[in-house]
């Protein structure tokens, strides 16, 4: 019996699959047109960012903060909004937490003082995402037009914040001090020595605590039934008894916090001191793992681990093959929201009638 949609396995992993393998296709072209061996090239990326234990480590660190912005970007879509504003809001919150540490790093206890932060990144990045969200619901302001200009905004009080009020004094880099080491989140190598002595820090089993909650809240809970509702079809959501505005609001309260939440492992896991410009486009990279991981929790854990993973083996590739520039990844960055996102479908029509004749041959 032929079908007009396509399985859930299909555009689940067919789909991101063969949008992948079309970025890396062309991005292959473009190496090829610098000179240099495609093959070549993604086993230098694989083996620096993968099979190397310390590569995979900071491969690992670079997925934990994606994992919350790909997370942020994810369940505001579930509510049928596309939150642009996840860079802003991990700014936020990085600010959040910065403030937590600089009042009580040096008389509170890491067990105190951990928590504090990691409340007060979700606090900020939540703050932030609320006034968007209000005036969606409230007012029907289009939710991207606000979170992309709140960005712009994000980044001038920031800059004003700490160029006025953080940089100690005497000190001419833009950043605050530097927090003590009560305020540094403990890392993954006393418990896996193999990874090596890198930033991979307990952000990462956070990460992957909040999948685990995601995935349970919005496909297991009352309210993750009225949050796809809502996304689908706010007409009929509202017929059936669920209030638009709140969900609408609550939806982007939580995706602020978790936006919020990506600096934790970029800050107390990283520099440990706020500085300009910290998120570096983490927030825009959460688009592109939402888009491709299809809001699964899983997708989400392996685009975020991919886009770790380019990020890593960029570094390698670019010193190995001077030819190619470090901006080649930003490239294949663009290349795969591109497949993913503005042409996620592309492939679409081919997939499903490929389907509909296995099925007829079976018949």
């Amino acid at each position: 019996m032929k079908t007009t949609e396509l399985p859930r396995w299909a555009s689940g992993f067919v789909l991101p699959v063969l949008n992948l393998l079309s970025a890396l296709l062309v991005a292959a072209l473009v190496i090829h047109l610098l000179g240099e061996s495609p093959v070549e090239s993604l086993q230098i990326l694989v083996n620096s960012a993968v099979l190397n234990p310390e590569g995979l480590s900071y491969t690992l660190f670079y997925a934990s903060t994606f994992v919350f912005t790909g997370l942020a970007v994810s369940i505001a879509m579930k509510a049928g909004l596309f939150n642009i504003g996840a860079e802003g809001q991990m700014y936020l919150g990085g600010l959040g937490l910065t403030l937590a540490m600089l009042s009580f790093d040096a008389t509170l206890s890491p067990w105190l003082l951990i928590p504090l932060a990691i409340v007060a990144s979700a606090v900020f990045g939540a703050g932030w995402a609320f006034l968007p969200g209000y005036l969606q619901a409230k007012r029907g302001s289009h939710v991207v037009v606000t979170t992309i200009m709140f960005n712009f905004i994000a980044a001038g009080l920031m800059n004003f914040i700490i160029v006025k009020y953080l940089i100690p004094e005497g000190d001419q880099n833009p950043a605050s001090r530097t927090f003590s080491e009560a305020a540094m989140m403990p890392t993954l190598y006393n418990w896996f020595p193999a990874l090596g002595d890198t930033p991979l820090n307990i952000s990462f089993l956070l990460a992957l605590v909040a999948l685990a909650i995601y995935g349970v809240v919005v496909s297991r809970s009352s309210w993750g039934y009225k949050l796809q509702a809502t996304g689908l079809n706010a007409h009929a959501a509202h017929y059936a008894g669920v209030r638009i505005s709140r969900t609408i609001i609550v939806a982007m309260l939580i995706s602020g916090a978790l936006a919020g939440l990506a600096a934790v492992n970029s800050i107390l896991g990283s520099t440990h001191y706020l500085s300009l410009n910290f998120p570096a486009g983490a927030g825009f990279i959460g688009i592109a793992i939402a888009l491709m991981g299809r809001q699964n929790p899983i997708g989400i854990l392996l685009s975020a681990v991919l886009f770790g993973a380019l990020i890593q083996g960029g570094f390698d590739l670019s010193l190995e093959k001077p030819n190619i520039p470090q901006e080649t990844i930003v490239f294949i960055q663009g290349l795969i929201i591109l497949f993913c996102g503005a042409m996620e479908n592309m492939y679409g029509p081919a997939v499903l009638k490929m389907i509909n004749a296995t099925r007829s041959n079976k018949g």
